[in-house]
């Protein structure tokens, strides 16, 4: 019996190895066999995780859908997530420019070709801006949003936010071998990586992000969230807080600008927190 058993135990041992091993691959959120979507003619790279009320994650400037790793996972568990990466970041083509009109154009066209009945919109830094825009542009389609450590104008950055963006030159991102390397092996136009950043710098040198008529007029629920050691000035927060109709402001303590990839776990909660509540009351009315 012993002889028999014993390869036995061995293969059973074998098989639950196997397939363990095969459940803890980590999903390569970013690389993860995602399509592309013909946006203004540029190809827009995007993926896409769970079932129900389609939710658009809108990443950082300068990064990718990789950067939402931490928020993808728990996120899909509730909501249809599509993120998307914008024009130049990632795996997604240029535009001729950068702009928050311009992403928000894109955003809109994304949301039209994937013939999205209506959206929910949660972005970070730059994706939060994008999210304010697309609120005021698009009441027909967006319905709620998280706007994540956004400005509305670049005089809400701090100076320290300020005077760091004054270092992100070309030469410092030639001495930044990990972004670079990263981004080229990313981006499908690896060669035109300068013309990306100094897009990037136009855009971040514009004062006005979200005009004031725009924040004023969207009339959907909007949660403004961020760390309370952002780079944005917590006045400026509360300023676009107290701008919008239906507008909540959550404050995180012993945060920074990174809450996505330092706290995603209690992020995640607070977001489907509020997009569950406040479905909720619509399901009430």
């Amino acid at each position: 019996m012993k002889q028999l058993l014993y390869p036995l135990i061995i293969c059973v041992a074998f098989s639950c190895y196997k397939r363990t091993e095969k459940a803890e691959v980590p999903v390569r959120y970013g690389s993860n066999n995602g399509k592309y979507l013909n946006v203004r003619n540029i190809k827009i790279y995007y993926e896409e995780y769970g079932k129900g009320i389609p939710l658009l994650l809108l990443h950082q400037g300068l990064g990718s859908i990789e950067n939402l790793a931490g928020i993808i996972p728990a996120l899909s568990k509730h909501f249809r997530v599509i993120a998307y990466d914008a024009p130049g970041h990632g795996r997604s083509e240029q535009a001729d420019s950068l702009s928050g009109a311009l992403l928000a154009d894109y955003g809109s066209a994304f949301i039209d070709q994937l013939k999205l009945d209506s959206v929910y919109i949660m972005g970070w830094s730059m994706g939060g801006n994008t999210a304010l825009l697309l609120a005021a542009d698009r009441p027909d389609k967006v319905k709620k949003v998280i706007s994540g450590a956004s400005n509305s104008k670049a005089a809400g950055l701090t100076q320290e936010g300020r005077d760091l963006l004054k270092e992100y030159t070309v030469e410092a991102v030639k001495e930044d071998k990990d972004w670079l390397a990263n981004y080229q092996k990313l981006n499908p136009q690896p060669d035109k990586w300068v013309k990306f950043w100094k897009d990037n710098q136009k855009m971040w040198a514009r004062e006005i992000k979200v005009p004031d008529e725009k924040l004023s007029r969207i009339a959907i629920p909007v949660l403004v969230i961020r760390g309370d050691r952002d780079m944005i000035r917590l006045e400026h927060s509360i300023e676009i807080y107290r701008s919008l109709k239906k507008g909540q402001l959550c404050v995180y303590p012993n945060v920074g600008h990174g809450m996505p990839e330092s706290k995603g776990d209690m992020l995640c909660r607070i977001a489907i927190d509020f997009l569950n509540e406040n479905a909720d009351r619509e399901t009430d009315n």
